[in-house]
């Protein structure tokens, strides 16, 4: 099938509403976005198995999920950024000695190395239940991204210790934790993956988000859109700024673009 547009769409804060739920004005619009020939796609630091509601709600099929470490079109893998198991049990290590703990995810499923109360505070925050724990994951599973559950007084360490060698690339996106992934991975890395893997060069693209982790995916695109409620630094790197998320920010947003009725 030929698309007019690809249009990529953040989750929290920016699909999702302030309960982390799908609106049905924003189910609709990802309805009408099939009828005009755009395809939607979730671009999101969560991974496949932890929005099959949303995918179902929504009826997306097609995502850059992990911070753009897995994605998947019409429901089909297409490319993945496995952490090396050598690098992970040198973060294991190095988040124990600084009295942490962190999360290993990848698209079928996630555990916890301990639990601890930022990593129940850093879950509640987006509203997700909390997974299991199993320091041993990653020794038989492959690891897409990590999640590092720590206060942002720690940010420094961690990326002097593995960002500024090159091996890891961190997103603070809630004030309990930082999602991990490889070196230089991103959800603009995520979408040139997808567009190669669909064939789907020269087609306009259009990005929606509000957070750190959005800013690689809005500097991309062709057209990019930051929520009204986004954060003050991510709003220059964006085209047009439309309502909050839960002001019809989406419907909003898409209308300015002519995307949808």
């Amino acid at each position: 099938m030929t698309y007019k547009a690809l249009a990529f769409f953040d989750l929290d804060s920016t699909l999702l509403n302030a309960d982390s739920l799908v609106d049905d004005e924003v189910a609709t619009a990802m309805r009408q976005l099939k009828s005009n020939d755009v395809l939607p796609v979730i671009a999101t630091g969560r991974n496949i198995f932890e929005i099959k509601e949303i995918m179902a709600v929504t009826g997306i099929n097609s995502v850059v999920g992990g911070n753009g470490a897995f994605v998947e079109i019409d429901g089909h893998p297409a490319f993945s950024s496995p952490l090396a198991p050598g690098l992970i049990d040198l973060f294991q290590k190095f988040v124990n000695e600084q009295g942490d703990t962190f999360t290993m995810l990848n698209d079928v499923e996630g555990r916890a190395d301990h639990l601890t109360k930022t990593l129940v505070d850093a879950y509640n925050f987006v509203n997700m239940l909390v997974v299991l724990p199993d320091p041993d994951f990653w020794k038989t599973n492959p690891v897409y991204m990590m999640v590092v559950q720590t206060l942002p007084e720690h940010d420094d360490l961690y990326r002097q210790h593995f960002e500024s060698t090159h091996e890891l690339t961190f997103y603070r996106n809630t004030p309990s934790s930082m999602d991990i992934v490889n070196y230089g991975v991103s959800k603009q890395t995520g979408i040139q993956e997808l567009i190669k893997a669909g064939h789907f060069e020269g087609i306009p693209t259009y990005a929606f988000g509000d957070g750190n982790n959005d800013i690689p995916m809005l500097d991309f695109v062709d057209h990019a859109v930051a929520m009204g409620n986004a954060l003050p630094h991510v709003v220059p790197h964006a085209e047009y700024q439309t309502t909050a998320n839960t002001n019809h920010g989406i419907v909003n947003g898409l209308r300015h673009f002519d995307l949808i009725p």
